[in-house]
């Protein structure tokens, strides 16, 4: 059957509207209560910014057969075995009759600082897609096919971001494509690079400025590393296991 992306672009609009709402109120929210909020820690930590990717992936989920299949985002059913550590933690499991189906990570990035945050984030992505692609060669999920992983990065869409980085170094060159790319552009590189290497399934990078919060709108940086291509991987993932493994059918309104 044909894939279906569920109405992704005005979804993926009000998902923008949510993520900078969410920021915003939280932000306020520590004002209110005289708290000393240093950059933007109240946004990052109030933990609901990107709810609205979330519903989009549960829509894929369901549009593309899996009616039975349990997406997860609690701690405890999150968490899934590691080769280098114990667990990890993803952001969002989906699981069709015991089957690991989809690891995903949801992530953002927002100014002021972009520098040092860029290099955490960029260490997180592929410390946790190594762990966890050799856990699953060596059978931590069982005999399946291979789960489909995404790695989904919003960024804020500021002068900060857009800019030329310099990088110096005393003997060796950094390679061509990262001089002079600006943060926007290296998390493009990094998606890129992260599926060329097969670390994961789909990465894709939007960028979002703060006044998208009236109209959620973004910009995808190139076709690859798009969220059209992240979405379309993921429902085509989807879809497969709907076919290998097919779900009773979702109740119908008209059962008598």
């Amino acid at each position: 059957m044909a894939i279906e992306l569920a109405d992704y672009e005005n979804k993926a609009r009000e998902a923008i509207k949510v993520f900078w709402g969410n920021r915003a109120a939280a932000r306020q929210k520590q004002v209110e209560a005289g708290v000393i909020d240093q950059g933007e820690r109240a946004g990052v930590t109030s933990g609901k910014n990107l709810d609205g990717f979330i519903t989009l992936i549960l829509d894929i989920v369901r549009a593309n057969g899996l009616h039975a299949a349990d997406v997860h985002l609690t701690k405890r059913l999150v968490t899934l075995p590691g080769y280098f550590r114990p667990t990890k933690q993803w952001d969002l499991l989906v699981i069709h009759q015991r089957r690991l189906v989809a690891a995903i990570e949801l992530k953002s990035h927002v100014g002021p600082s972009f520098g040092n945050n860029f290099n955490n984030r960029t260490e997180e992505a592929i410390g946790t897609a190594a762990d966890f692609k050799i856990a699953y060669r060596e059978g931590a999920f069982g005999e399946q096919m291979a789960p489909f992983t995404g790695w989904l990065m919003v960024v804020e869409d500021a002068p900060e971001s857009r800019s030329a980085v310099r990088d110096a170094m005393n003997y060796f060159q950094v390679f061509p494509e990262f001089k002079g790319a600006s943060y926007q552009k290296r998390y493009e590189i990094l998606c890129r690079k992260l599926m060329l290497e097969s670390f994961y399934t789909a990465a894709a990078v939007i960028t979002t400025p703060r006044e998208a919060i009236e109209d959620g709108a973004y910009t995808e940086l190139s076709q690859l590393t798009g969220l059209r291509t992240f979405l379309t991987a993921f429902a085509g993932h989807v879809a497969t296991e709907a076919a290998q493994h097919p779900s009773p059918p979702p109740p119908s309104l008209f059962n008598t």
